[in-house]
């Protein structure tokens, strides 16, 4: 059973805040830094021509890490995240032991796991079952005590009389599979884990879900990489938010989500800036602009459930348009489809206009769930035809919701029946 109390905020996985911070620290960062060297002369004879003070000028200091400090809790589950070349997988290397942090310190306690990198710890020329052995030697295992756990580990695996076959003519899949199963079973303090839940068929992604499940009821600790922000918001009970290498945020799972989701929308736009096409000599249709914004509130502020939701864009055509219409749809992060509506649809014939035009669509009683929402934009003909698109036009946040997760609001309600006296389990 996780830990629950009567009063106060709880994580996604119903641990409180106050009951994670009173247990004891198992890794403790505390300023670390990591630097690699980039060498820009890429052949013996070049760095042979540049040896000295010159070579200087043929390589370059990339600080993966700066200054990062952090505590980990025992028994807490812990996500990173941050875009590509944030410092994810080096700090999780750091704290492994696998690299030495160019300056700072690491400490930890207890028996560490981890699975950093597919098949990371397999020799290719030996069997599966050969590499069980030696991956579980590396990971602190002793031989006796991988014989008796190596049927769960290749039950566990899945990969059946494939044990006995070089892992070199494996799948990816099964990679990981056979790498998962090992570090699961050496009974570890501490899980690292980088990114391989994303490899696999879903049933064993559910499998190594509920492991992580088993291990967080055990008290186990695990630090964990991904790139599905569904999982962090899921599993975590914090989360480290890491930027250019240096900690943006270091607390709540939500709050480091939504801040994360925010980084990432500034990056699109700054990314759509730098592509945007030249202006065109022959004026086309365009959407000058679009805002949203929840009634009473100011453009930016989070939307809170039962607000309505106000979407105004300007439309900008040369010379006289046809008939047209206005059509708006919100996608999730994940690109799925929440809800798209058009002026079409309310009723309403747009009549032809020429120059500038802005309209409003109201949306009322918002009930979404937690997260960031886009908003496309279209202006349309009366046949279809699209005469101007703007993908991601504008974007907003839904509050945090702590009493549920999921793409939709309601409020949840629990009533107990009791139990019925007399009557036996049939388990």
């Amino acid at each position: 059973m996780t830990d629950t109390t009567e009063t106060g905020d709880v994580t996604m996985s119903g641990r409180t805040p106050e009951a994670l911070s009173e247990r004891p620290d198992v890794i403790v960062l505390d300023d670390v830094t990591k630097r690699f060297v980039i060498r820009k002369d890429n052949s013996l004879k070049e760095r042979l021509v540049t040896l000295g003070r010159a070579g200087r000028k043929h390589r370059e200091d990339f600080w993966a890490l700066r200054g990062v400090t952090a505590n980990i809790k025992a028994g807490t589950t812990i996500g990173l995240i941050g875009h590509n070349g944030s410092g994810k997988s080096t700090l999780l290397k750091v704290i492994g032991g696998i690299i030495d942090p160019t300056s700072g310190s690491v400490s930890r306690r207890g028996r560490i796991a981890a699975l950093l990198e597919l098949g990371a710890g397999f020799h290719p020329d030996l069997t599966g079952r050969e590499n069980v052995f030696l991956n579980a030697a590396i990971l602190g295992l002793s031989r006796k005590e991988t014989e008796e756990r190596f049927d769960a580990i290749a039950d566990f695996s899945g990969i059946g009389d494939f044990i006995d076959t070089q892992v070199k003519f494996y799948s990816s899949g099964m990679y990981v599979r056979l790498a998962f199963a090992v570090a699961v079973h050496t009974d570890p303090d501490i899980l690292l884990v980088d990114e391989v839940l994303a490899v696999g068929d879903e049933a064993f992604q559910r499998k190594c879900l509920d492991k992580i499940r088993s291990f967080q009821q055990e008290g186990r600790t695990i630090i964990l990489v991904t790139h599905s922000l569904g999982q962090v918001m899921e599993l975590c009970d914090q989360a480290i938010l890491l930027n250019k290498g240096e900690v943006v945020y270091n607390g709540e799972a939500h709050e480091a989500v939504s801040r994360f989701r925010d980084i990432l929308e500034e990056r699109r736009i700054d990314d759509l800036q730098r592509h945007t096409a030249p202006e065109v000599t022959v004026p086309v249709p365009q959407i000058v602009e679009t805002s949203v914004r929840a009634a009473g509130r100011a453009e930016g502020d989070p939307v809170e459930h039962g607000d309505d939701l106000i979407v105004r864009t300007t439309f900008d055509h040369p010379g006289l348009s046809p008939h047209w219409i206005a059509a708006i749809q919100m996608d999730n992060a994940s690109g799925q489809v929440v809800y798209g509506t058009a002026s079409s649809r309310l009723g309403i014939e747009l009549e032809p206009f020429e120059g500038r035009r802005t309209v409003e669509f109201t949306l009322k009683n918002v009930q979404l769930g937690t997260g960031k929402y886009f908003i496309n934009v279209s202006l349309i003909d009366t046949t279809g035809r699209h005469l101007a698109d703007a993908p991601q036009a504008c974007a907003f946040n839904v509050a945090y919701y702590p009493k549920a997760s999921g793409t939709s609001y309601l409020e949840p309600e629990f009533v107990d029946l009791g139990s019925t006296p007399g009557a036996a389990s049939t388990r």
